[in-house]
């Protein structure tokens, strides 16, 4: 039973680790040294369904597929809990940043949901820059205190 608790918490803060991951990743890599494969997500320079900002999908994937490979080959449920947390994190991302704040499927539109909201509203800021400086909330589920209090519901 004690186990149980203990990869819980490892998928957990594998999880929760991600989102410091991301916002490092998305502020020096995607707005740094990788900015030609995320500008087109800022610009609309792409013509298709597709960008080539997708390509960071595949990238953040494999840490994700490799934990969870070593930790079922290896029979090590660490590795395991660390590649679902990853796993998990990148179905969040993908549920709220593509489906609900970019409406690459049109589902999910209106949300009185304050946190959901300040999510939308964080992410329509950090879109208004667009070039790679001066950029402002890099992060994807934790939002700044001053979107929720610019939440007039």
């Amino acid at each position: 039973m004690i186990a149980w608790f203990i990869n819980i918490g490892i998928t957990l803060l594998a999880f929760t680790g991600m989102e410091g991951v991301a916002w490092l990743t998305h502020k020096y890599v995607m707005h740094g040294l990788c900015w030609t494969l995320h500008k087109d997500h800022h610009r609309k320079e792409h013509y298709s369904f597709l960008e080539r900002n997708d390509f960071f999908f595949l990238i953040f994937a494999i840490p994700g597929i490799a934990c969870l490979a070593i930790g079922t080959i290896k029979h090590i449920p660490a590795w395991t809990c660390v590649g679902t947390g990853i796993t998990l994190y990148g179905a969040c991302y993908f549920f709220v940043h593509d489906l609900f704040i970019h409406q690459r499927i049109k589902v999910l539109r209106n949300s009185e949901n304050r946190y959901l909201r300040a999510i939308r509203r964080a992410h329509k800021i950090h879109h208004k820059h667009l070039g790679k400086e001066d950029g402002e909330c890099f992060g994807m589920l934790l939002v700044p205190f001053k979107y929720f209090r610019e939440d007039k519901t």
